[in-house]
């Protein structure tokens, strides 16, 4: 009795700082502390959990935290920014795999006696979290670059996927009424796992973060499901707060996008039209700058916005961006961050790296807040941003990012671009802002050029 009150007492606190987990980090400034709240209520769920009277063997728990804490920790710690997108594909492909693992167990040991609640339960969780797997190791392959970042397609691809997901719906409706049937589970198994190849197949490199974040409501959703078919409180509430939490995102960075979830999942975007890139091109030149061109200016400027991208990560340059901006801010001038919800590879990748380098919180704007001030802007620092800040997803009706909700830099009084070439961003869609007369391009490594122009500024 006192051991199921506590079991019940340790997932009623964990499930209370999942949520305050989550709710601390919807502000940069209480992000860390959420992140903590959330470890700690895992840690409780885990004692929680190994108190349970179904236990009654150690040694393979005990190896499975010895080897869970083996992969996780090197995975927490050592995995560079530049790589966190792939870091959280791959994790979600073990929940998604643990999750599936469950079903499948519990279905050899309970196959013909399931009821059908239990039933549609295991079924639910083993579709959702085989396809998670798949999609995920998809997923992580395209953001690593080891499997192609354009979108594969061929005729009828949507109707054969639809169809595939429809028999395999069909199959797992079967099996609640019907669960003494081994050869259709493992078929429904193999064909979910098969869903998630097909899934994430023809979708491009630029849609990877949404992809990301559903594959996470996905495995949620299956965490869920896995509670319900043992027997689990905390596994129920932490999985519908995942799915729930990870179809939000998915929603609010579609939006951020300008596109509706079917054109993500069925749109085939991320593959550069054909021939565009080279009429827009045509008989248009960039404007390069040296670095001690554009250290007069940043040095001499008023109202200077940063508006940093994947680049900026790839170079992992956000310290020499402080430290320009702390230089122009001691000659009198103004740093503000424009920080774009798309931009880099994940949800709030710009706001982690300038965290990293203490850049103060309220320094830190988002796309509502910033635009009006660009056109007050003396110099806009564009740091390996591209479709975030293309105005083509303004004034062209025919580009594929048109409609996308962009930062103005183009209004800007001077715009200083930072890129290693003139290489098309994840739409593949070629950039009008660097064609613009008031844009200087700044070819090279980020981090060097930055401390170039840390000296440079330093030195007028």
């Amino acid at each position: 009795m006192i051991r199921d009150a506590f079991i019940h007492a340790t997932y009623l606190a964990a499930s209370v700082l999942f949520i305050l987990g989550l709710r601390s980090l919807t502000r940069p400034d209480h992000a860390q502390r959420g992140m903590q709240q959330a470890a700690v209520g895992m840690l409780l769920a885990v004692v929680g959990t190994l108190l349970s009277r179904d236990i009654v063997r150690f040694d393979w728990i005990i190896g499975g935290l010895l080897l869970g804490t083996a992969i996780g920790y090197p995975l927490g710690m050592f995995v560079p920014m530049t790589a966190m997108p792939q870091r959280i594909a791959v994790s979600h492909m073990f929940g998604a795999l643990a999750a599936t693992l469950v079903g499948v167990a519990e279905y050899h040991l309970h196959g013909p006696e399931l009821g059908a609640a239990q039933m549609g339960a295991i079924g639910f969780e083993v579709l959702f979290g085989a396809l998670t797997i798949t999609g995920s190791f998809m997923a992580f392959g395209k953001l690593q670059g080891f499997i192609a970042g354009t979108p594969v397609t061929y005729r009828g691809q949507n109707a054969v996927n639809l169809s595939l997901f429809a028999a395999t719906f069909g199959i797992f409706v079967y099996l609640v009424f019907r669960p003494d049937n081994p050869v259709l589970f493992f078929a429904m198994l193999v064909m979910s796992l098969t869903i998630g190849v097909m899934m994430v197949l023809p979708i491009g490199g630029a849609d990877m973060p949404v992809v990301v974040s559903l594959l996470n409501s996905y495995a949620g959703l299956a965490a869920a499901a896995t509670g319900f078919a043992i027997g689990n409180t905390v596994l129920i509430i932490c999985g519908a707060l995942d799915g729930a939490s990870g179809f939000l995102l998915s929603v609010l960075m579609s939006k951020a996008m300008n596109r509706s979830f079917g054109n993500v999942l069925f749109g085939a975007f991320g593959k550069a039209p054909e021939g565009g890139g080279a009429a827009l091109a045509e008989g248009l030149t960039v404007r390069s700058v040296t670095v001690e061109d554009a250290a007069v200016q940043l040095a001499y400027a008023r109202e200077v916005i940063v508006v940093p991208g994947y680049g900026m990560a790839v170079a992992q340059c956000q310290h020499q961006v402080r430290e320009l901006a702390a230089l122009v801010e001691r000659r009198g001038g103004t740093v503000r961050y424009a920080i774009h919800p798309v931009a880099g590879r994940m949800p709030g990748h710009m706001n982690v790296l300038l965290a990293e380098a203490n850049v103060a919180y309220d320094r830190l704007f988002d796309l509502e807040e910033i635009n009006d001030h660009f056109e007050r802007a003396d110099v806009a620092l564009v740091i390996g941003a591209n479709d975030v800040v293309n105005p083509a997803a303004r004034n062209d009706p025919a580009s594929p990012i048109y409609g996308m909700p962009i930062l103005n830099v183009d209004q800007a009084r001077s715009v200083i671009v930072m890129k290693r070439s003139m290489a098309a961003g994840y739409s593949g869609v070629e950039n009008e802002l660097f064609y613009l007369p008031r844009t200087q391009m700044l070819f090279g490594d980020a981090k060097k050029s930055l401390e170039q122009l840390v000296s440079e500024v330093k030195a007028l």
